[in-house]
């Protein structure tokens, strides 16, 4: 049973919670499913890291979380790479999937699903959504020209091409279109789609991201999109119910994996448990996420997202897209094989802002690393400790509901500013190196030893605090101050070696 050990960690963690464990309350967080047609970037592990945080911190209050994370699989792009590979795109789709999987252990990404879009129970739900939208008159056939990105799979009006290439993947040429699909009436929903905002004003965040959508539905931008291809021309996809000419449109077909894999249609009891979700998207899935899969659910009479997060790109040196012919490309399993996961953890939470464009440079990571980890919380933790273990002070420990009492973290998690919820726990580190600075209990120890232990539990519990705080940002860190602190030992090896 996929989601079971996640459901016995929300559990065990009820016992510092005043949620009662038969009636928990539940929440559901997915991120975007990545195209498998290459191994998974920095880019890709920044989303999953702040999804992951805010999985953990929902199961530290106590909610039955379900963290949604998969494969997305069919369209052209993936087609077009498996020809090149020669490969039969299952077999393609199959060994790239798997390197993404492997981001549990990479990232400690504690996903309790991981779907694929050509898992059976996928198709079967998104012939079924395509069924209920042909029956409400929202879908229809038509002849059309169009000017295409394929880096994409999205067509591009005039208005989103510079020099007549799309400005995500300008290495492509932009092409003309020309066949009969089937369409979604997006347009319809247009009234909809601005009582959504309107009404929801937190619905997109940031806000500005939210404005941009405002813009987008009252323009040009606002059209009716295609939402299948022929089959003769591209067969790797979802079959059209009733219609074996086509197959679905890539991004039609990838977004119903956000009911799919909590059991629509089949499983509407478990459905209801925990729609709606919070989605992670990067900006370059703004308009799919928050207009194009709102007005589907709409069609398909399913409520709503309940919330949308926008995330930036991450970037080279001076703003440089990241690229492998300039050589400024981020491998996330080469940085945690020198440094460690909760290292890349700290610094896409930290030193990455969560909502705008943001520098990644190997020079950069090493200095905060040294600065922050090794001779920051890593030190510290080892002074704390080292004095505890040397003069046997074993402060009463709080439990976790009164150790998590710093508000300013919280706050900064519900407003998914993760950048400063680590902003306030470095302070606490600070204040604490500055406690220990000025009172000197290593010295203090020889002639007021009441003072100078009374200094050390302090520093103890507020060390528990801190690492109880670090739990949905940094979990394996979290887990070995708190296991040192139980035991009153110090670390036998520093947390974070010096590189």
């Amino acid at each position: 049973m996929i989601g079971w050990p996640r459901r016995q960690e929300a559990e065990r963690t009820c016992q510092y919670s005043p949620v009662n464990q038969l009636q928990l309350k539940t929440y559901y967080i997915t991120t975007t499913l990545p195209y498998v047609n290459d191994r998974p970037h920095i880019g890709h592990a920044l989303e999953f890291v702040q999804a992951d945080a805010i999985a953990r911190y929902r199961r530290l209050q106590g909610y039955d979380v379900i963290l949604n994370f998969g494969t997305d699989e069919h369209g052209e792009k993936i087609y077009r790479k498996a020809l090149e590979a020669g490969k039969d795109p299952q077999a393609y789709v199959d060994e790239y999937a798997a390197t993404f999987d492997a981001l549990k252990k990479v990232l400690n990404f504690s996903y309790d699903k991981f779907i694929r879009t050509t898992d059976p129970a996928h198709i079967a739900a998104a012939r079924e959504f395509w069924k209920i939208c042909a029956k409400k008159g929202d879908i229809y056939k038509k002849f059309y020209k169009i000017k295409y990105c394929i880096g994409c799979e999205l067509e591009k009006t005039d208005s989103e091409l510079k020099n007549n290439r799309c400005p995500l993947h300008p290495n492509l040429e932009i092409e003309a279109r020309e066949e009969e699909n089937y369409f979604f009436k997006f347009s319809d929903y247009q009234n909809s789609l601005t009582n959504l905002y309107n009404e929801r004003p937190d619905f997109v965040v940031p806000a500005f991201r939210l404005n941009e959508m405002k813009s987008l539905i009252s323009g040009e931008g606002f059209q009716d999109f295609s939402i299948s291809r022929l089959k003769a021309k591209m067969p790797w996809g979802i079959p059209v119910p009733d219609d074996e000419e086509h197959v679905m449109y890539v991004w039609f077909d990838a977004l119903i994996n956000y009911v799919s894999t909590i059991g629509w249609p089949e499983d509407m009891e478990r459905f209801e448990k925990y729609w709606p979700v919070v989605q992670f998207a990067g900006k370059d899935n703004l308009r799919q996420q928050s207009a194009m899969w709102q007005a589907m659910l709409m069609s398909a009479g399913l409520p709503s997202s309940k919330q949308i997060v926008i995330h930036g790109f991450i970037v080279g040196e001076g703003g440089v897209k990241m690229s492998k012919s300039l050589g400024n490309v981020v491998d996330p399993y080469a940085v945690v094989h020198e440094y460690g996961t909760d290292a890349l953890r700290y610094f896409l939470l930290r030193h990455v802002n969560p909502f705008e464009d943001s520098e990644f440079v190997m020079g950069k990571f090493r200095e905060a690393y040294n600065a922050n980890l090794a001779n920051g919380l890593g030190n510290l933790v080892s002074r704390i400790m080292k004095m505890a273990e040397t003069y046997n002070v074993k402060p009463e420990l709080p439990n976790k509901n009164e150790a998590t009492s710093a508000q300013e973290v919280f706050k900064s998690l519900e407003n998914y500013k993760f950048n400063e919820a680590m902003n306030s726990i470095w302070r606490e580190i600070h204040d604490m190196d500055l406690l220990i600075q000025e009172g000197k209990p290593f010295n203090l120890i020889k002639t007021d030893e009441g003072k100078a232990k009374e200094i050390i539990g302090d520093l103890v519990k507020r060390l528990w605090g801190l690492a109880i705080n670090l739990e949905p940002l940094m979990p394996e860190t979290s887990e070995k101050i708190q296991e040192l602190v139980a035991a009153g030992k110090s670390p036998e090896t520093p947390l974070f070696p010096r590189k």
